[in-house]
């Protein structure tokens, strides 16, 4: 494997242990053990856990603004590109059952140890605030765009913290139902001038 792909397989290790068990209870030694190298050879990649930490917020970014491109090109109309974000609880429905949502968990997270990290990090909800409040700017709600991304991302999380809380598919289900009538209250309303 080359020092690029092995880096690459490190980060994605890395990403799915810190969103699945946590970036404070994953060490090194998880890290080097899902990806099987040696120690030595983990630390030629990352002489440390907020490097790890830097190189997966860096993934994720690249990650999310390639879904977001996606959703810009597949979802027709700005009511349709939002719906592609509130789809993405139904798309990740068993990962945020058991783990809650991947951005929330880690910005509380790193919030709570009031890491480095944390600013890096929110950038994260800081690309889907702009795109989000780009689509309701398109279906003529620019006075209050960025209050209606904001509601819609503060949602999506509550439902993602309480799905995950109480192991609930049926309650994602239903908020997704509830947040597309919510969305259609807010497409079918004339532009503004």
């Amino acid at each position: 494997m080359s020092k690029k792909a092995t880096r690459e397989h490190i980060v994605e290790a890395a990403d799915n242990l810190f969103y699945q068990q946590g970036f404070e209870h994953t060490s090194f030694a998880h890290i080097a053990k899902a990806v099987n190298i040696s120690r030595g050879n983990f630390y030629y990649h990352f002489k440390s856990k907020d490097e790890i930490l830097s190189a997966v917020i860096q993934h994720r970014l690249t990650n999310t603004r390639e879904m977001l491109e996606q959703w810009q090109r597949e979802g027709g109309t700005p009511a349709g590109r939002i719906r592609c974000f509130i789809n993405i609880l139904i798309t990740n429905l068993d990962k945020i059952k058991r783990y809650g949502c991947p951005v929330g968990s880690l910005t509380t997270e790193l919030s709570k140890l009031s890491h480095t990290g944390q600013g890096e990090a929110n950038q994260l909800f800081s690309l889907f605030r702009t795109w989000l409040r780009r689509q309701f700017e398109q279906l003529g709600h620019r006075a209050d765009a960025d209050e209606l991304a904001m509601h819609l991302l503060a949602r999506s999380q509550g439902v993602a913290t309480l799905a995950s809380a109480f192991n609930d598919e049926t309650f994602i289900k239903q908020e997704v139902e509830r947040l597309y009538q919510w969305l259609s209250a807010y497409s079918n309303v004339p532009p503004e001038q």
